[in-house]
């Protein structure tokens, strides 16, 4: 597998779609796992179960990278200031590990350079240690980076899965030095009906979203895989462990077929 440089940790935990006391259990078991790094954002409605969730796992602070995102309807800066401010008192923390652009502004109604100066000040008040987008264009996020002047943003989360590899965001990303983190890693499940990650997984000794979750890693992406079972929670972060042949990454690389998984009216015109 290849050697991660990102900020984030390579194997998070996303939080989409586990609320109330499910998110408090599945942030402690992915914790309890070995997970240091926990996704979360204003939009998924759960950031004080995912804070319940870290503070009841005992670790010390700094052991726990803790992503949250601000979303569109919040980009101008005084909308976005509040929002930072409300995502910590909820995950009751007084700084966020890393502060996304959950997405661009639909229509462009904020301007990318707007946003990402507020974004920017937002880290200099040391509200957030680093800064990045998510689901932007390859145009967007080349003016997000035109825009932040030369200072760096730690990630770009966008779906990628091996159904969907998105090679023309990740290339641009790695062009500006940006680490892609990986969201919705396992494609709804998708990936454990497919023959050729099952055939890759029975001779690895591993399941099928253990093998995408490591052909995403061996990429260079981190990833963020989510599931409501303590148990798949643990299973998942076993895909650490794995290390791909050459000839699996290449039959997992010809699964590409565009298959996107979030369709939303206010997203960009993708690449």
């Amino acid at each position: 597998m290849s050697v991660y440089r990102g900020v984030v940790p390579q194997m998070g935990f996303g939080t989409w779609q586990r609320n109330g006391d499910a998110a408090v259990d599945c942030v402690q078991a992915a914790l309890g796992a070995g997970y240091r790094a926990i996704d979360t954002a204003e939009r998924y409605g759960n950031e004080a179960e995912v804070g319940r969730g870290i503070a009841g796992s005992g670790l010390p602070r700094d052991e726990v990278f803790v992503t949250s995102k601000v979303w569109w309807d919040h980009l101008a800066p005084g909308a976005m200031r509040d929002a930072i401010r409300g995502s910590l008192d909820r995950l009751g923390l007084d700084r966020l590990d890393l502060y996304l652009i959950h997405w661009p502004s639909p229509s462009g109604a904020v301007a990318v350079e707007s946003y990402v100066e507020t974004l920017l000040a937002l880290q200099d008040e040391g509200l957030t240690r680093h800064v990045g987008l998510s689901n932007h264009t390859v145009a967007l996020l080349g003016q997000a980076v035109a825009a932040a002047g030369g200072r760096p943003f730690a990630a770009h989360q966008v779906e990628v899965h091996p159904f969907l590899q998105n090679r023309a965001v990740a290339a641009a990303s790695a062009a500006a030095g940006i680490a892609l983190t990986a969201y919705l890693p396992l494609a709804r499940g998708a990936v454990a009906q497919d023959p050729v990650l099952a055939e890759i997984a029975a001779a690895q000794g591993a399941t099928p979203a253990q093998v995408a979750l490591a052909f995403l890693m061996a990429e260079g992406h981190a990833v963020i895989p989510s599931s409501s079972k303590p148990e798949r929670v643990v299973e998942n972060f076993g895909a650490l462990r794995l290390a791909l042949s050459g000839d699996e990454i290449a039959r997992i690389r010809g699964l590409e077929r565009a298959e996107r998984y979030t369709r939303v009216d206010f997203a960009p015109a993708w690449d």
